[in-house]
C-alpha cells in the first residue's frame, strides 16, 4: 500500500507492505521493519528494532507519538492521483467513490447540503486506519449511498455532488 501523508506541510510517501510477522514500512524511501500491536481502536503498539512506542489517534487528524502531537492528512495515492486529475473538471455529476475496501465509520454530510471543493463527505476505516472521502468541486450533495456501519468496496460509489 502506499499512501501520501502531509504532516508538518511536509508532503512524504509511505509505503507499506504486510511481510509473515513483520511491516516493511519506507518513508521518503528510508526502510524500515516494524512490528505493530494494536491495543484499541485508537492505539497502536509498534517496535522498532529494539525501541517500543505507542501512537495514539485522535479525532481530526492528528496522532501522539514520544511526548509529542503532530497533525497528519492521510492520503491514499490511488485517490490522490485521481482527485488530481479531476481537479477543474466542474462539469456535470462527480461520483465519489471508495478507494479501499473497509467500513464506513462517519458520515459528515447529508443529501441536500451545499459542498465545498475539498470537502470531506464520508470517512472510511480499513486496517485500523481512516480515510477521508473529499468532494473533488463545490456543489450541492445530489446523493448518498454511505451510511454508518456498512462495509464498502473499492471502488463502490459513496456519493454524487453535482
Amino acid at each position: 500500500m502506499t499512501y501520501e501523508i502531509i504532516t508538518g506541510g511536509k508532503r512524504r510517501k509511505l509505503e507499506l507492505e504486510r511481510r509473515e510477522s513483520y511491516w516493511l514500512c519506507r518513508l521518503d524511501g528510508r526502510e524500515m521493519t516494524l512490528r505493530a500491536e494494536p491495543i484499541d481502536s485508537n492505539l497502536l503498539s509498534i517496535l522498532r528494532g529494539e525501541e517500543s512506542f505507542a501512537v495514539r489517534r485522535e479525532p481530526g487528524g492528528k496522532i501522539f507519538v514520544h511526548g509529542r502531537w503532530y497533525e497528519v492528512c492521510l492520503n491514499d495515492r490511488r485517490s490522490w492521483r485521481g482527485r488530481q486529475s479531476r481537479e477543474g473538471a466542474d462539469e456535470g455529476p462527480q461520483k465519489l467513490a471508495a478507494s479501499m475496501p473497509g467500513k464506513v465509520v462517519r458520515v459528515l454530510a447529508r443529501e441536500g447540503d451545499e459542498i465545498r471543493a475539498n470537502q470531506g463527505i464520508v470517512v472510511i476505516e480499513a486496517m485500523k486506519m481512516q480515510n477521508e472521502i473529499r468532494s473533488p468541486k463545490a456543489g450541492v450533495l445530489r446523493k448518498l449511498r454511505a451510511q454508518a456501519g456498512m462495509n464498502v468496496n473499492a471502488g463502490e460509489v459513496l456519493a454524487i455532488v453535482e
